[in-house]
Order: structure tokens, then C-alpha cells, then sequence
């Protein structure tokens, strides 16, 4: 299988501090990689590296074989990288409904019909964002906001879906339903590299597993793999 997405011999940090360490792995096209360790490990700048909002030290960032370590942030996610950041990732002062149709409309492809149909399609995995599709981003509470940024990446197709704490202080009923989001990105084919304190909705997921230890990989293997491995215990608690 090709791999979507490789980070080659990484280091980067900020200012003084270098967080990641010669720092290698590859995600598999179509695949699902957790990206899991304790606090401080190194996983948000690893996601904040991919996109290109951390520069790198040395080495290299390849998508589909090719460097992008010269792109800015706004130019890999012309290229298909989008981050949802623990802090969501929506324009506040929009309504929902022009959040997803600018979304929408990144799509080249895309004409008026099939943009309608993906709006059916998100609205019937997210209800309450039907419900609210007049109400401005901002406005939502923390678990509607994170709705609304999975839906937008479901309707701009990227390449690779960088997804940071998306549960972070949201209900356990709230964590179920975006989830259910990130299994049909997961269906309709979306390379996802997942960093996520519920372990459990995590492993399910997974195809591959990288547990990170003061910046370096420590683990890398499939969930069960990760299950049965009493020593790393301590590494994949949140």
C-alpha cells in the first residue's frame, strides 16, 4: 500500500526547545493512524508540524512522495492537509449553513447538485446542525462546533485529516456522535491521523498505532498489538 503521508528523520520545537527528535513514520493511504502518548510527548506539535504551522529543524515532511517543507501552512491545505485543532476549527461570525457551503464549494469538482446531496448527507449525521444551520459558528456550544468542523472536512475531501483531541471536554454522548463523523471520513476513504485521549474509540478505529515518549516513537504496530503490551501502559495514558 502507498503511504499518503511520511515524516522522515524530524526534529522541530519552538525557539530553544526542540519537542521532536529525529521523529520517522508513515500513514498508509486510507488509513487511520492513532497518534497516542502522555502529555507532552510531542503529538499536537507533530499534527502543528504536518500542517505547516511549526517549521522544521531537518528532515522531511513527504505527501504522496513529495516534499512540503517549503509550503506554508495555506498552501498545504490547498494540497489537501486540514487540521482540526483541539480549539475547533470554524469561522465564528459565519452561520453554520455558509461554514459548510464554503467548505462545499473548495471541492473542484463539485456542481450545485452533488453539493446539495453532501449537505443532506451531513445534516442527516448531525442532526442538531440542521437545527441550527442559521446560527452563527460562534454560538455553538463546544461539541456543535467540533460537529461543524468535521463536517466541513466531509465536504472538502482532504487528503489528510489531522484530528487533535476532537472529545476534549465534551460529553460522552457528544464523543459517540463524532466519532460516527470520523468513521464515514474513514469509509469514504480519508487518510486520518488521529491524536485522542478516549483510547478506546481511538483502537477501534486504528489501523496503525504510533505511541510517541518525549518526542520519539516508542511503539509503532496495530492496536491489538498496543493492547496486549503491558510496558507501554504508561505511554498511552492521556
Amino acid at each position: 500500500m502507498a503511504h499518503r503521508l511520511v515524516l522522515d528523520g524530524v526534529t522541530a520545537g519552538y525557539g530553544r526547545i526542540e519537542v521532536l527528535h529525529d521523529l520517522s513514520f508513515a500513514v498508509p493511504e486510507g488509513s487511520v493512524c492513532a497518534l497516542l502518548g502522555p502529555n507532552g510527548a510531542g503529538k499536537t506539535t507533530t499534527l502543528g508540524v504536518i500542517a505547516g504551522l511549526i517549521e522544521v529543524r531537518r528532515g522531511r515532511v513527504l505527501l504522496d512522495g513529495r516534499s512540503v517543507n517549503r509550503l506554508s501552512a495555506y498552501n498545504r491545505s490547498t494540497r489537501g492537509i486540514t487540521l482540526i485543532p483541539e480549539g475547533r476549527g470554524v469561522f465564528p461570525g459565519l452561520t453554520v449553513h455558509d461554514n459548510l457551503d464554503i467548505a462545499a464549494h473548495a471541492w473542484p469538482k463539485a456542481d450545485d447538485t452533488w453539493r446539495r446531496d453532501q449537505l443532506d448527507r451531513v445534516f442527516d449525521l448531525f442532526p442538531r446542525l440542521k437545527e441550527r444551520r442559521q446560527q452563527r459558528a460562534g454560538t455553538l456550544s463546544g461539541g456543535e462546533q467540533q460537529m461543524l468542523a468535521l463536517s466541513r472536512a466531509f465536504l472538502s475531501k482532504p487528503r489528510v485529516l489531522l484530528l487533535d483531541e476532537i472529545s476534549m471536554g465534551l460529553a460522552p454522548q457528544l464523543v459517540a456522535q463524532l466519532f460516527d463523523g470520523v468513521r464515514q471520513l474513514r469509509e469514504a476513504g480519508t487518510t486520518i491521523v488521529l491524536v485522542e485521549q478516549y483510547l478506546t474509540y481511538a483502537l477501534e478505529l486504528a489501523d496503525i498505532c504510533y505511541v510517541m515518549g518525549k518526542g520519539r516513537i516508542v511503539f509503532s504496530g496495530e492496536p491489538g498489538e498496543l493492547r496486549e503490551d503491558a510496558s507501554l501502559a504508561g505511554y498511552v495514558t492521556a
